[in-house]
């Protein structure tokens, strides 16, 4: 039987297991990827286990997240990860070159290779037929560490595109369809493959905007054939010698099939605050806005820029809106204002902003109070964008351009222009030297840390009784953004566990940091798909930390489960999910934890109203050894001293 293009990437790196469909596997990564934001854990625990170089064929640093240098922090943070990456042989980024799932496309990037990397976003590669896949910190630096990156051989979707994109209907509209019918959860345990005819009309740029915003459904990643396409653009960076062919055989077996005619493609639109929430853009048009930001890792390609200034021309964006752009690289910049595209967007009165992440994260560019923003970037829940009653809706370039002109959504074919074409250069300009080199005398690197950068916190082993208050009780869908806050007032201190534990679950429950300080820690209860989102893994650390010791769910999202399992947080599944409403914030919970056993059935007895359930932990035996060891750096301090 032949393979999809899914099993011949892991088939090269796999290093444990088979693939054999829900059997846990170990693959060694050819790439990593880390950036300013969760690289700072990634590089403390390199520390902590005493590497001296990374073990990985490529290691690329991105300074593109945290990039509001309002007081020390940030600067300090940066300072720091250049220190640590001239001396651990890791490829660094100067400072705001761009954007960093979109820098390595450019410039790393290798079909059929695989990619681990400190994002959730990571996945964007799968656009030039890499499988590469987001990980949190500790899992980054393991994996740069030359350890295997252990997950469950995923369900593989065929995702057969037919047909092409007409006018006005852009690469999002794909990934917003799939979202429309899958859901944020639909992809859990799933890799989205991409096949089909219509797969030959879309560039590599346009594949990534795809596979980012897959990341939304929850699969493991997504995936697109390497074909002529991507030897162009390969081409255009001067890359073409590291192109191969990459395709499924005839014969490859799928587990689902999901049929997409591009042609019959319409723009839409993700309404308040989920990606799947998915409607035609026609549906809602006329509603008034206050913003728009175009930009972000999912939609700031050249093809993305000279879109909007098509559509812009010069022309003055309504007076009730403010209008920004976050460029993608510097790269793309360049290019831009060779073609004049810049221009015509200035003229329109867009703000441009440096090429990082930015508002997306909620770096910047906050709406206002209660402000109706339409954005290009591939999340929308509620408080990302630093404003707490934000009204955030995703769309693509041409229905936020258009929307900026008329001060209202706006369907882009309703403005009656011509349609826009693309023509990718055959060169962009060598954009290389924006890339340090590590130091050929990594022994001289002395590292330098701010007053902010605190040591990771010690993390207890699970006691033999986990007991505890139910200190917050939420619904489905709770994002890593409701665990542990985004925006400038909070990533900067990321690497500080103590201060940032303080924030805590702030944006459901303003009390939790507190009431579990009192407590003294306790249980979190959870419903379907609990921790979907980034791959902060201070969402596992900021709970374990005010002494969180089990969070008990009807679901895990996969980044997630993995964060839990490093940091020594027990995830457990109601075995009956009716039993979730039995209980109530308040009521304390024990669960007898002297053995954790792969499989075995756990009763959880609520003292406060004196009933019982049933639960299982989704972990295998080996990831349930960690959490009884209190995480895996734990596990990695103890096999250093023996």
């Amino acid at each position: 039987m032949g393979l999809t293009i899914t099993e011949k990437c892991i088939e090269k790196s796999l290093v444990d297991g088979q693939m054999i469909r829900g059997q846990r596997i170990g693959i060694r990564a050819d790439q990593t990827l880390s950036h300013d934001v969760n690289g700072v854990m990634s590089y403390q625990v390199l520390q902590a286990i005493g590497l001296k170089k990374v073990k990985v064929d490529v290691a690329v640093h991105y300074i593109d997240h945290n990039m509001i240098q309002a007081d020390f922090k940030n600067s300090d943070d940066h300072r720091y990860l250049q220190d640590m990456t001239a001396k651990l042989g890791v490829i660094c980024s100067r400072p705001g070159s761009g954007i960093c799932h979109m820098l390595h496309l450019e410039h790393f990037s290798r079909p059929g290779k695989t990619l681990i990397g400190g994002d959730s976003h990571t996945v964007a590669a799968g656009g030039i037929g890499m499988f590469s896949i987001g990980v949190g910190g500790f899992d980054g630096a393991m994996a740069m560490a030359g350890e295997p990156f252990y997950f469950t051989m995923p369900k593989i979707v065929k995702v057969n595109l037919t047909g092409k994109l007409p006018p006005f209907v852009s690469a999002k509209n794909v990934i917003l369809e799939v979202l429309r019918r899958i859901s944020v959860k639909g992809g859990v345990g799933k890799v989205l493959e991409y096949s089909g005819p219509g797969v030959a009309t879309l560039n590599v740029a346009e594949r990534s905007s795809i596979t980012n915003m897959g990341q939304e459904t929850g699969a493991t990643t997504s995936i697109f054939p390497s074909d002529e396409n991507t030897r162009k653009w390969m081409k255009a960076y001067r890359r073409e010698e590291e192109w191969i062919p990459l395709e499924a055989d005839p014969d490859a077996r799928y587990d689902e099939v999901i049929e997409i005619n591009l042609s019959e493609l319409e723009p839409l639109i993700a309404l308040p605050h989920q990606p799947d929430k998915v409607v035609s853009v026609r549906e809602v048009a006329g509603t008034k806005i206050d913003q728009v930001m175009m930009g972000s890792c999912t939609n700031t390609s050249l093809q993305d820029l000279l879109s909007i200034a098509h559509i812009l021309q010069g022309k003055p964006i309504h007076r009730d809106v403010d209008a920004g752009l976050y460029p993608s690289t510097r790269t793309v910049i360049r290019e831009s204002i060779r073609r004049g595209a810049h221009d015509k967007i200035l003229a329109s009165g867009v703000r441009i902003f440096e090429p990082v992440c930015g508002g997306c994260n909620g770096c910047g560019f906050a709406p206002q109070t209660n402000g109706v923003s339409l954005r290009t970037n591939p999340r929308n829940f509620v408080g990302r964008s630093g404003t707490a009653s934000d009204q955030v809706y995703l769309v693509g370039p041409e229905v936020a351009a258009a929307s900026a002109l008329t001060g209202v959504i706006t369907d882009p074919r309703d403005l009656n222009l011509p349609p826009f074409t693309y023509e990718m250069p055959e060169l962009f300009e060598d954009d290389r030297d924006i890339f340090q080199a590590p130091s050929n005398e990594p022994e001289k690197i002395v590292i330098r840390r701010g007053p902010n950068h605190q040591p990771i916190p010690e993390m207890p082993p699970l006691p033999d009784t986990t007991q505890g208050e139910v200190l917050v009780k939420v619904g489905d869908d709770i994002t890593t953004d409701h665990i542990c806050p985004a925006g400038a007032n909070f990533l900067p201190i990321r690497s500080n566990i103590p201060e940032l534990s303080k924030h805590a679950f702030r944006v459901v429950d303003s009390t939790f940091a507190e009431r579990a300080g009192k407590a003294g820690g306790g249980l979190i209860v959870g419903g379907i798909n609990y921790g979907q989102g980034s791959s902060r893994e201070q969402a596992a650390m900021v709970p374990r930390y005010l002494g969180v010791k089990a969070v008990i769910a009807k679901g895990f999202a996969r980044l997630h489960l993995a964060n839990l399992v490093n940091w020594g947080l027990l995830p457990l599944i109601f075995k009956d999910f009716a039993d979730y409403e039995s209980i109530d914030q308040g009521d304390i919970l024990t669960i007898d934890t002297a053995q954790l056993i792969e499989g075995q059935e756990y009763i959880v007895k609520n003292l406060t109203k004196k009933t019982e359930f049933i639960v299982v932990s989704p972990l295998c035996q080996t990831d349930l050894d960690s959490v009884k060891a209190g995480g895996r750096l734990n596990q990695a301090k103890q096999k250093l001293k023996a």
